[in-house]
């Protein structure tokens, strides 16, 4: 039998760890850069004047009131977290040093925003080294939609494990429920990556993406127990650890003792 290859690695939010103000920063990138991570995972939005930037969540302060950053100026933006990184600029400090995680955070009629914010990794990095990810179907239908068309091999998953909490319970059960039989989903946003949070890969989607032949994306795998579990080779394709510097080690060691 043919040995698996080995579970490659992510690097959760540009690998920031649990240090929330490191999240999508230079400092959080060059430290994942230097562990030499295959995949380097980030954060995207777009704010209300077209400028793509790293941040995880989808709104921040403004003069004492919440705003959606789909509807702040850069500006403002910037004002709030000037150690965010703009897209450009990971993505020209990952070329020639790692892949790119993309985690689309918005979405637009027809996915337009999102296409054009992969054409712009493609052309920067190549098609072949990059992932997208986003937890709307509609989005990821786009964007495959425009890579078979330009033909390019381009990696598009459908991330399942919303957040519920807060939800009314029918809803909250129908978006599970969606997740854990994810068959219907997947074909209509024509994904070709299973994404999966690990507790919804354990309890059968893992299962689902072997039986349809798609790589297997699970997130956030952060302690060693599940990382020893995660990163049997051919249990997943990627791995996404807040922890890439613990991935590296126990994976290391995994290949070690295979070898001896």
């Amino acid at each position: 039998m043919r040995p698996q290859p080995q579970v490659l690695l992510s690097a959760h939010r540009c690998g920031a760890g649990g240090d929330k103000e490191l999240e999508n920063t230079r400092i959080a990138l060059d430290r994942a850069l230097a562990l030499g991570v295959e995949y380097v995972e980030f954060d995207v939005h777009r704010c209300a004047d077209g400028e793509l930037v790293l941040f995880h969540d989808d709104w921040i302060p403004v003069d004492g009131e919440k705003r959606w950053l789909r509807e702040v100026t850069f500006a403002q933006f910037s004002a709030h977290a000037p150690r965010a990184l703009r897209y450009d600029e990971v993505l020209e400090a990952l070329d020639g040093r790692a892949h790119a995680h993309i985690d689309l955070k918005f979405s637009s009629p027809g996915g337009v925003h999102e296409v054009a914010a992969v054409r712009r990794a493609v052309e920067v990095l190549g098609a072949e080294r990059i992932v997208v990810t986003t937890l709307d179907d509609r989005s990821v239908r786009a964007v495959r939609e425009w890579s078979d068309a330009e033909g390019l091999p381009i990696l598009a998953g459908l991330s399942l494990g919303r957040r519920v909490r807060g939800l009314p319970l029918r809803a909250a059960v129908r978006i599970r429920l969606s997740e854990l039989f994810p068959r219907l989903r997947y074909r209509a946003s024509l994904a070709n990556v299973m994404v999966a949070n690990h507790t919804l890969a354990r309890y059968g989607v893992a299962r689902f993406a072997r039986r349809r032949g798609l790589p297997l994306l699970v997130w956030t795998i952060d302690t060693e127990k599940s990382l020893h579990y995660w990163l049997k080779p051919g249990r997943a394709w990627l791995v996404t650890t807040n922890h890439p510097d613990l991935a590296l080690e126990v994976r290391d060691r995994r290949t070690a003792r295979l070898r001896s």
